[in-house]
């Protein structure tokens, strides 16, 4: 026996209604997939961090802070399968703290390289032929580069997590209620 379009639960009218709103959905899921890849990114560097732990309290906090991040990405995204528009706040917030998270990391390294030279750098400089404020200059350089990337990128990643509330408002307040509540019960989290 063949199976038309008009067989199983859905009526046509209603398999249409959900083909359509499956397709709007699609906006508001592919930032579920960002969420993920920064989730386990974030989450990978953590783990990599955390053995510093041991011999850095700036370690330890940016280790935490990165696993805190981590964290609030998996819950989003759970929150975003959900069509539920804190999903986006969060990832949003998430994003703006992490982007305070890591300035703050390059801002304690530029004064920490400027309030107390690395001793070491004698040496770097007699075998480099290098002067301390070469060194010292080089590295502010690289901590404001990185400050200003991380500005550039976590600000966009945030800008676009934020965007994503009015989409689930606005699929929230097209979808028929029986679709949403198909979806939810259906998401993978």
């Amino acid at each position: 026996m063949t199976t038309t379009k008009s067989d199983g639960p859905l009526s046509p009218e209603q398999q249409e209604e959900l083909a359509l709103a499956n397709a709007r959905a699609q906006k508001i899921l592919a930032a579920t997939k960002v969420a993920t890849f920064n989730g386990w990114t974030i989450g990978a560097f953590a783990a990599i961090t955390l053995p510093f732990a041991l011999f850095s309290v700036t370690a330890l906090v940016i280790s935490v802070g990165m696993a805190i991040v981590a964290r609030n990405e998996f819950r989003g995204r759970g929150l975003l399968r959900r069509f539920d528009a804190q999903g986006p706040q969060l990832l949003g917030r998430n994003q703006v703290g992490f982007m305070a998270l890591i300035v703050g990391y390059c801002v304690w390294s530029i004064y920490s390289t400027l309030a107390n030279p690395i001793p070491q750098l004698e040496e770097l400089e007699a075998v480099l032929g290098a002067t301390g404020e070469l060194v010292t200059t080089f590295t502010v350089a690289v901590y404001s580069v990185v400050i200003v990337l991380t500005l550039l990128f976590q600000g966009l990643n945030a800008r676009y997590y934020f965007a994503r509330i009015k989409l689930v408002q606005g699929y929230l307040e097209e979808t028929p209620g029986w679709i949403i509540d198909l979806q939810r019960a259906t998401a993978v989290l």
